[in-house]
Formats: structure tokens, sequence, C-alpha cells
């Protein structure tokens, strides 16, 4: 294949894959990869579609003490082809999740928040990488939705993600970069070969495309045979799926019962993937089924799947995040202004399609507390006789984590209200009060 052939196959390529979209914020390490990315995109709009908005952002995590050298690289060659970068500084906590892992976070908390809502993330790995990821996924037993490996066009937060070089070989890229005459930076970390995927670059696929030359492609095409399996499957599910969720999200275990097991764990793993879960093993999944959905009916199971628990209450299912106890909390309100509840639990603020009390005597004192003496007899509005406040929930149908994590809002040490959940006969207005409205503006779970 002649030079001018091989570089026009590259251009052709990316401009089908993005030939619909307008404004492109390329994720620019200075690399080889995506120094040809940038250059591809340059030269179409150059030659092909003058009306391409495009924009690049250097990450700068700080982890390499070429970090600042590389960004200043990056901000000449842009600065030379006539594209607008952005350096983003992040912090890396690898204490967290490993240092690759929070690295990958911090990248895509930096890029979501420079996205604009017209705007596409495009950014540079290949054939070869999707080859490595389709191994690594192997290696950790991942069924098809992991080797389904990476799409080429994929939801990023509020936009997208675009890879328009899946179907371009490592190969393909550095006769680009020497063609075009190409300047980039090499990162040292990438020869090292403790990094799982470094590994696989370095000594594995070396070997295996010597073998079988064409051994990345064929990969590809199992990964794309794999991702149209997943959403055939995707396809079939969805309506069992949407009768088995509620409108809070949560799942219907009779409903679950009554599928076979692989149908089960399909449709969890469908609907883990729905909250943005990393797909859990099949030990996992059996675990959240026997001993959270199949517990004792007076249990109250938790699981832990990384920083969510799943919980289950009067037969379902529900994903919930991590919560810090509040129960101890006691928040003063003068009513005028809005309260931000505590473990971002919501806001509470005077408005007049909010829940509606009595107005407070001057002499009262406002409060909002989060737990109160479950034995503590109350009688709510629209019922003749008190009840305890640990029978309340349980007739309202409260699950069992929200009932300290409800405002209670008190005047003194009196109960006035369960903010979205009830009245007390104490909290009701009478006579001339016109009465109090509050909204309750909730955290969604």
């Amino acid at each position: 294949m002649s030079d001018e052939v091989l570089c026009d196959k590259v251009i052709q390529q990316v401009d089908a894959t993005l030939k619909y979209d307008d404004h492109i914020l390329v994720a620019f390490s200075g690399g080889i990869d995506s120094t040809v990315l940038l250059h591809v995109l340059m030269t179409i709009k150059e030659k092909l579609r003058p009306g391409l908005m495009l924009k690049a952002v250097y990450v700068h995590h700080g982890l390499s003490k070429h970090a600042e050298e590389w960004a200043e690289h990056c901000r000449l060659q842009c600065e030379q082809w006539n594209i607008p970068l952005q350096v983003a500084y992040v912090s890396v906590d690898p204490s967290l999740a490993g240092i690759e892992a929070a690295a990958r976070e911090a990248r895509y908390q930096a890029l979501n928040h420079l996205l604009s809502d017209n705007d596409i993330l495009v950014t540079a790995q290949h054939r070869d990488d999707q080859c490595e990821t389709f191994l690594l996924a192997l290696k950790r037993g991942s069924g098809p939705a992991g080797l389904s490996a990476m799409p080429e066009r994929i939801a990023f937060g509020r936009c997208q993600q675009v890879r328009p070089l899946l179907n371009v070989s490592r190969q393909q890229i550095e006769a680009y970069a020497r063609i075009q005459k190409l300047r980039w930076v090499d990162d040292d970390s990438n020869q090292d070969a403790r990094f799982d995927r470094n590994f696989l670059r370095l000594n594995v696929l070396p070997v295996l495309e010597q073998r079988w030359p064409q051994f990345s492609r064929m990969v590809s095409r199992s990964a794309s045979l794999c991702a149209e399996q997943e959403q055939l499957l995707d396809e079939l599910l969805a309506p069992v799926l949407s009768r088995l969720v509620d409108s809070d999200g949560a799942i219907d275990i009779d409903g679950l019962s009554s599928v076979s097991d692989i149908q089960r764990r399909a449709l969890l793993r469908r609907w883990l993937s729905q909250h943005k879960m990393m797909m859990p093993s099949q030990e996992q999944l059996e675990k959240l089924w026997c001993e959270v959905a199949l517990s004792q009916q007076d249990a109250e199971p938790m699981l832990k799947l990384g920083e969510y628990q799943i919980r289950r209450y009067r037969q379902r299912l529900y994903l919930l995040p991590a919560m810090q106890p509040v129960d101890d909390i006691q928040l003063e309100w003068d009513g005028q202004s809005t309260l931000l509840l505590p473990d971002s639990l919501g806001v509470l603020m005077p408005d007049e399609s909010g829940e509606t009390v009595r107005r407070p005597k001057a002499d009262e004192r406002i409060s909002v507390r989060f737990s109160a003496p479950g034995n503590l007899n109350i009688q709510i509005t629209g019922r003749t006789h008190s009840r305890s406040l640990k029978k309340l929930w349980q007739e309202l149908g409260v699950p069992v984590w929200l009932r300290q994590r409800t405002p209670l809002l008190f005047y003194d040490d009196n109960l006035i209200a369960a903010l979205g959940v009830f009245v007390t006969v104490e909290g009701q207005r009478q006579g001339d009060d016109v009465g109090w409205n509050i909204l309750y503006r909730k955290k969604s779970y």
C-alpha cells in the first residue's frame, strides 16, 4: 500500500465515523496515537469540513516527572496546528482504587467537566488496544458483555465518547506518523511490564501477531460479535426488565424468581448496568441472590458492591449509594431560607407547592432531625388513633434505611411532620392559620 493510500484510508475511516459530529473535543496526551488522531482531524477540517469545531485537552495527572514537558509539547503542537488547547490539572489518589483506576477516574471527571452539551469526546484507542482490552476481559473470566471490549461510540456523562481509530492498527498509526513526519512524546511508563496492559503489548501480542498476522483483526471481530449478541439480549430482555423495575428503580424479587437462573442473572446484570455499576462476577450475583434476595423475611440483608449497597425491602431489591449516618444530626432552621440537608439528602425550602403544616408560634424553635424514639406515640392526620413511630414507618412502607434519613420537622420537641411522608395532628393547621408550605426536594435513590 502506497503512503498516500494508507494516509487517505486512515482519514476516510475517521471521517466516516465522525461524519455527523460537528463539535469535537480530543483527549490529547501528546503520544503517537492521539497525535495521529489530532492531525487527521485537523486535515479533515482543512480539506473536507471547514465548519468543524475542533479543540483539544491535555489532562495533567502530575504522575510523571515529564508531565509538564508533555503539556508544553501539546501546547506548542496545537499552536502550530491552530487548535485550541486546554490543560486540565487533576490530582490522583491511588489509595482509593489503585494508580491506574484512580488516574482513569480523575481523567474522566476532568473531561466530563470540559464537555459542552453539543460536544463529543474523541479518544485515540485503536485496534491493538481493543485486542488488549479483550484479552484482559478474558483473563478476568468475563462474559459477552466484558468481551465486547470497547464500543466505537458510548455515552460519556451527558455527552458521547467516540473512538474513530478502533479499526485502525498500531502499525498503520505508526506508518501514518512516519509519513506525515509527526513529532510525539513517549511515556516511559508504557515500557513497564508490571502493568497488565503493557505486559500484553510488550510480551504477548508481538508473539501472537508473528504467528497469526491477523490476530488483532480477528479479536476485534470477536469483540464486535459479542457486542452484537449483548445488544440482541438487551432488546429481548428490555420488556421483561421494564415490568420488574418500579418507579423507584427497585427490582421485583418474585418476578426474578419466576424465570430461569440464566435469565435472572442476565436481568440482574442489566438492572445494575442501568445504574452505571461495574459488572459483578457470577459469584457476586449468586451471593446477591442467595444472601440478600432469598434471606429470611425478618432479616435486613445488605451486600456491598464497590461504592454501592444492595438491600431488600418488601420483596424488592434496591441499589443504593454509600450512606453516612445522619441520625445524630440536628439542624436549626429559620424557616425562610433554603436548608441544605446532610449527606446529599436534598434541600428544604418554603414553597407553595410543598407540604402544608401549621405556622410555628413566635416562641417555638424550628429544627430538623433525622431520628426520634421508635416507641414515640404520635397521631397523624387522617387517623383517629395514635401509633408508635416504628409501627407507622412499617404501615406507610418506608424502607428501613430511610427511617433515619427522612427529615423530621420539630417545633421545640414536638414532632410536626416527617416531610414527604406524614403530618402529625400537632402539625395540622387550624382555624385562620393559612399554614406554611415546605417543599422537600430529596435525593433520588
